[in-house]
């Protein structure tokens, strides 16, 4: 019972997704189409398009800047830089098998983070060395093959704040964690967000815990190396 101009943002936005729907085409092609939608609305408005796209059997080009979105709702994710495509596979494999430390950083909610530093091997045994000398993490075995060749050279490694866990016992294994004073703490519910300096650089860890550190105080996070990542420093490709 209201005319256009009496719709909010948001309101128009849905009504002329509906417009789109109606005319039934074989290809929909959405630009951004929750941008002017509020938090709760934009998680229902997903859900929806989503069973629109299942009963409808239609194809849809959704073009986004919210990694949420593109993972949630995409069959085949296309990323792009600058014009150009970095990657383009179903979800998960962007997120396990990224080909670029850029797709590695914008796939993943809080971002990956990415700590420069060195290769150093000595005595069969690979680690990797942050720049500003804070720690060393110690090289899984089925990674060391592949990073041989850059024994003293700079190299990128990036690790999503999910593979930093909580160490109940705050006690640091040489190799296997990092110790750092806590900047931020954001409870997320049933997780907590930590951001935590490193030397120069800030880093974010996700911990399951019931009891929330205190800011300022240094933590110790145990690393999953297995899942870690390494980029070349120079053309910031995958190494493994």
């Amino acid at each position: 019972d209201r005319r256009p101009k009496a719709l909010s943002g948001g309101q128009r936005q849905r009504v002329a997704v509906g417009r789109a729907i109606v005319r039934q085409p074989k290809v929909f092609l959405f630009d951004e189409p929750l941008s002017n939608l509020d938090a709760k609305l934009r998680v229902q408005m997903r859900a929806e398009i989503s069973k629109l796209h299942q009963r409808l059997q239609s194809t849809m080009i959704y073009v986004t800047h919210d990694q949420v979105e593109a993972m949630t709702m995409g069959d085949r994710i296309v990323v792009m830089l600058n014009g150009e495509i970095q990657q383009v596979a179903p979800p998960l494999e962007l997120y396990h098998h990224p080909v670029n430390k850029f797709v590695a950083g914008f796939i993943g909610s809080p971002p990956m983070n990415m700590i420069d530093g060195v290769i150093s091997a000595e005595n069969g045994a690979m680690q990797f060395r942050d720049e500003a000398g804070v720690f060393c993490l110690t090289v899984p075995q089925d990674k060391r093959a592949a990073l041989e060749r850059y024994a003293g050279k700079r190299i990128t490694i990036g690790i999503r704040p999910e593979d930093m866990n909580e160490n109940r016992a705050q006690k640091l294994d040489a190799g296997a964690g990092i110790q750092a004073p806590i900047e931020v703490v954001e409870p997320m519910g049933s997780e907590i967000n930590l951001y935590l300096a490193v030397g120069k650089h800030s880093i974010t860890a996700r911990i399951k815990s019931d009891v929330e550190p205190e800011v300022g105080k240094p933590y110790v996070l145990d690393v999953n190396m297995a899942n870690a990542h390494f980029f070349d420093a120079d053309n910031e490709k995958t190494v493994v």
